[in-house]
C-alpha cells in the first residue's frame, strides 16, 4: 500500500488499512551518514530513506547496507605460504 502518514505516494509495506503498522506508527528522519545518500527523499515533514523506516539502525553495526554514497572497501589478505610446501609443489610440476 501507499504511505498516507509521513511519506505520501510511496508504497510501504508496512501500510495497512488501520494504519502504518511500524513501530511507534511512523518512520524516523534520516540521521547525518544518511546524507548524500541517493536513496533519501525530502517529503513537507523532513527527509526520510526510501528503504529503511528506521535509518540509524542500519548505521549502529558499521556502514548502511543499502547507502550509495560509501565505497565499499574490502580488505585483501595475503596467505602465508609454508615454504616446504612451496618448493614441494614446484619439485612436483617438473
Amino acid at each position: 500500500m501507499q504511505c498516507q502518514s509521513v511519506k505520501p505516494g510511496v508504497e510501504c509495506i508496512f501500510m495497512k488499512k488501520t494504519g502504518c503498522s511500524y513501530n511507534g506508527g511512523t518512520c524516523y528522519t534520516i540521521v547525518e551518514n544518511c546524507e548524500g545518500c541517493a536513496k533519501v527523499a525530502e517529503f513537507e515533514t523532513g527527509k526520510y530513506c526510501l528503504s529503511f523506516p528506521y535509518p540509524a539502525q542500519k548505521w549502529q553495526k558499521g556502514v548502511c547496507p543499502m547507502s550509495t554514497h560509501v565505497k565499499k572497501v574490502q580488505k585483501v589478505e595475503e596467505q602465508k605460504i609454508n615454504p616446504l610446501k612451496a618448493s614441494k609443489r614446484a619439485a612436483g610440476k617438473k
